[in-house]
């Protein structure tokens, strides 16, 4: 076997399996989300959580905003969650 010819079929069958991986993954989250709608509803629960690290990325709608020692601009961020959700907007603030 020619080695172009098992690049191809390398190649080939990867792309195949990342297919049917992205399919099986969204087939599977309609049941969930339906699942997370019910559980949510037996709960009563009232907002987001999306992370449990930062506190900007707890509840963005609920952000503790003076807290002591609070996140500023220049500080490095400990949690992996603060690069995909920013910092909540100070909207009226003199900051």
């Amino acid at each position: 076997m020619r080695n172009s010819t098992a690049f191809f079929a390398f190649t080939t069958t990867s792309i195949v399996i990342l297919l049917l991986l992205a399919v099986h993954a969204l087939s599977g989250q309609r049941s969930f989300a339906t699942a997370d709608r019910a559980l949510a509803g037996r709960l009563k629960l009232t907002d987001l959580c999306l992370f449990t690290e930062a506190r900007y990325t707890r509840h963005p709608a609920m952000a503790d905003n003076h807290a002591a020692f609070q996140e500023h601009p220049a500080a490095f961020d400990h949690f992996p969650s603060g690069s995909i959700l920013m910092p909540p907007k100070m909207s009226g603030s003199s900051r």
